[in-house]
Order: structure tokens, then C-alpha cells, then sequence
């Protein structure tokens, strides 16, 4: 079984669409928990650092072989609690990341300030060194829409500041609830959203897992 961490209970049909789609069998179990990300926002991702760890420890006593987290803000805290679980415990993001990084000239665009120092951050790492031009984008009063369930305003929001982006080799879109907004783009960049690659490589490594441990 796959769990999701997620921060919104929008998350959830996404997900399981994927994986109805591409995944043909797979378990999930999703855990919705929105305080976390507004403990997030409020003092930095360490504050809830602990708690994140014990969801998903609490994930993974119920028979969880894998995790996954569908927060950027949360992503990294959620990875390194992975030695505590003994199971792989994955960011949503990092498969994206890692495309992002092979590019000179990135554009992060986010709809909540912290999400923007996480994903950036991945993208830096991800890059080991490599010559990249990074900058971010805050979606300003996107994430107002998004709370107030005006989605469709919520993706105009996304999309037009993506639109306004020049100088770019890619625009990644930071939060999972962006990444329909890449249909809306029109500039012409290429655009990288993270749930598909992201769970795909989940289910990657779970799988390996598995079968290493029979």
C-alpha cells in the first residue's frame, strides 16, 4: 500500500485518477492534513517537522510500504523521516526537480511563499553544480482563490503569472493543486507540474522495495 500526505482533501481525486489511469491495482490510502501546512506557513516546515514524522509513522504501522508526500512545503521533512520508517519515503516534487535542474534557465512559480524556498532548494540540489539560472514567482492572490474554492480562478491566477514569465528554458509549477494550470499556459515554455511523474516514481520504488525484501 501507497500512502499520500496530503495538505488539501482536493488532492485526493487527483491521485486516485492517476492511478485508476496509470496504475491499474494500486492501494492508496491518503492522509488529509491541512493543519500542517498552515503550521507550515506560520513558522517555517521544522516547526511541524515532528508531527509530519508521526503521521506518517502512524502510516506505516497500518501497512503503508511507501510514502509519499504531495506537499513542496513539507516535502523535505517528510524525506528525512524515511531512516526513522524504514520504508521509502518520497517528495512529490523531486522527479520534477530533477528535469527542471537539466535546464539553464528555471522559473519556479508558486502560489504560497513557503513552498518557494523548498522548491528551489530541490532544484539546486538536484543540479550538483551544474551552471543554472533560477528564479521565483509568487502567484500573487492565487492561493486566496484556491481557499475560497474558486479553482478555475485559482488556475488563471497560475496560469497568467507563468504567462508573464520571459527568459525561461522551463517554468516549473510548485504545488501539486497548480498543475492543471499547465494546460492554460500559452507563452510557449515548457511547463512541468509534479503528480504524474511523481507518483509514477513512487510506485518505482515501492515496487523495488518489495521485491528486494520479497
Amino acid at each position: 500500500m501507497l500512502a499520500l500526505l496530503h495538505t488539501s482533501p482536493v488532492h485526493v481525486p487527483v491521485f486516485d485518477a492517476l492511478a485508476e489511469r496509470d496504475h491499474a491495482g494500486l492501494a492508496l490510502r491518503h492522509l488529509v492534513r491541512e493543519d500542517l501546512l498552515a503550521g507550515a506557513r506560520a513558522a517555517g516546515p521544522e516547526a511541524v517537522a515532528h508531527e509530519v514524522g508521526a503521521v506518517l509513522a502512524g502510516a506505516v504501522a497500518e501497512g503503508a510500504t511507501a510514502v509519499l508526500c504531495t506537499c513542496s512545503t513539507l516535502g523535505a521533512v517528510a524525506e528525512r523521516a524515511a531512516p526513522a520508517l524504514g520504508v521509502p519515503v518520497l517528495r512529490i516534487d523531486r522527479p520534477m526537480a530533477r528535469i527542471a535542474a537539466s535546464a539553464g534557465r528555471v522559473v519556479v512559480v508558486a502560489a504560497v511563499e513557503s513552498t518557494v524556498g523548498p522548491t528551489a532548494a530541490l532544484i539546486r540540489e538536484e543540479a550538483r553544480g551544474r551552471n543554472l539560472a533560477l528564479r521565483t514567482v509568487l502567484a500573487e492572490g492565487a492561493w486566496e482563490l484556491f481557499e475560497a474554492g474558486d479553482r478555475d480562478g485559482y488556475l488563471d491566477a497560475v496560469a497568467a503569472t507563468a504567462d508573464a514569465v520571459t527568459g525561461a528554458d522551463v517554468i516549473v509549477l510548485a504545488q501539486v493543486s497548480m498543475a492543471d494550470a499547465a494546460e492554460r499556459v500559452t507563452n510557449g515554455v515548457p511547463v512541468l507540474a509534479g503528480p504524474r511523474t511523481g507518483l509514477a516514481t513512487a510506485v518505482a520504488v515501492m515496487t523495488a522495495a518489495r521485491s528486494r525484501t520479497g
